[in-house]
């Protein structure tokens, strides 16, 4: 019995006393903690991963600099996984859809150090608007690279890889090289079939003014002449005066008709000097106006208003105008060349009015000018 009490009494002096103050009560040792460990050298590390790479890509050979095994860069690709791949070698640091400059940079770290951007991701860049059109189902647009021809790299997936010893020096925008606009523009039209874009893309900078056709062809005859026919004949239109691709549909159609040769976009002055506008086609001999009237086309209210404008200065000054839609150039060539052949008759009835015309200036000649009648 003795024994037994001072058992009792041994256990009761081991026992913790009862407090109120639970920051003093001991923590349980078993079950599930209410709170996960923090790992702060994994912290640590993705804040690392994230200053290093603020665009949110990288390519797996950078990773392993910062800590990140091989195996576990691409591990964390698989479904399921906080990454993603979206080249050989390259990995999106995030699950969501890449913007079009994660994609460009992608290309440049599949490319190398010495990568630069071209075709229509670069004309884009330098400021152009027209040209080729993106297609809405395209999900990833194709990004076409210049590299020095010593560089093993092969196109892959939405990279069009280019090898060349005419490798030019990058213009840097937003952090990205470039290729120079004539470059970039020419290494687009030569992967275009369609006359009609080639137009558009070649017509935006020199209508600009940001480059010439004579620049242009430099830099056609420069390169390869695998796929130049489309842009050489555009390129002499372009030389001739057209400015757009309705303008070179009309000046073929017109070619057919058996009336004189005109100028294309000439600029024509009153009597007095004052500069009436920018005729698409003008026939100087009788003072007559073809313009292709493509309101639809234009980017701004602005622009059609200077279209009505222009006609009715042209009518005031004693000027034939007639115009067509590029549709009707299109589908009515017949009614079309009708209209023309009769309008250029009614013009050459009538005293010609006091105008004066100066025709487009075509690369490596100075504009000419008519005479006021």
């Amino acid at each position: 019995m003795q024994r037994h009490r001072r058992k009792v009494a041994f256990q009761r002096r081991r026992r913790p006393a009862r407090t109120t103050d639970c920051s003093k009560r001991p923590r349980a040792t078993g079950g599930v903690p209410h709170h996960r460990p923090v790992d702060l050298s994994a912290r640590r590390r993705y804040a690392r991963l994230r200053e290093a790479f603020p665009n949110g890509v990288a390519a797996v050979r950078d990773l392993v600099t910062y800590g990140i095994p091989e195996r576990t860069a691409y591990e964390r690709c698989l479904e399921g996984g906080p990454w993603q791949r979206v080249l050989p070698g390259i990995v999106l640091l995030f699950t969501g859809r890449p913007t079009i400059d994660q994609l460009t940079y992608a290309a440049l770290l599949l490319g190398g150090p010495e990568a630069m951007i071209t075709g229509i991701q670069a004309c884009r860049r330098h400021g152009l608007r027209r040209g080729p059109i993106r297609r809405a189902d395209d999900p990833r647009p194709e990004i076409h690279i210049l590299v020095p021809k010593c560089r093993q790299v092969r196109s892959v997936e939405f990279v069009h890889v280019e090898r060349t010893n005419r490798l030019p020096t990058p213009i840097m925008r937003e952090g990205i090289p470039i290729a120079p606009l004539v470059r970039a523009c020419t290494d687009t039209a030569r992967r275009i079939r369609s006359s009609a874009e080639v137009t558009e893309l070649f017509a935006d900078p020199v209508q600009r003014g940001l480059c010439t056709v004579a620049a242009l062809w430099d830099e056609l005859n420069s390169g390869t002449r695998r796929g130049t026919a489309v842009p050489r004949a555009v390129l002499a239109d372009l030389a001739a005066g057209v400015r757009s691709a309705a303008e070179r549909a009309a000046k073929q159609l017109w070619s057919r008709t058996g009336l004189p040769e005109p100028w294309w976009n000439a600029e024509v002055w009153d009597a007095d000097g004052r500069l009436l506008g920018i005729a698409d086609c003008w026939l100087d001999e009788v003072a007559m106006v073809w313009e292709i009237e493509s309101s639809e086309w234009h980017l701004s209210p602005a622009d059609h208003e200077y279209t009505v404008r222009r006609a009715a200065q042209f009518t005031a000054a004693g000027i034939v105008y007639v115009a067509s839609k590029p549709k009707m150039v299109l589908t009515d060539e017949a009614g079309v060349m009708a209209t023309l052949r009769a309008v250029y008759t009614q013009a050459a009835s009538r005293r010609r009015p006091p105008v004066t015309a100066r025709r487009a200036a075509v690369a490596g000649k100075p504009p000419s000018r008519s005479h006021i009648a």
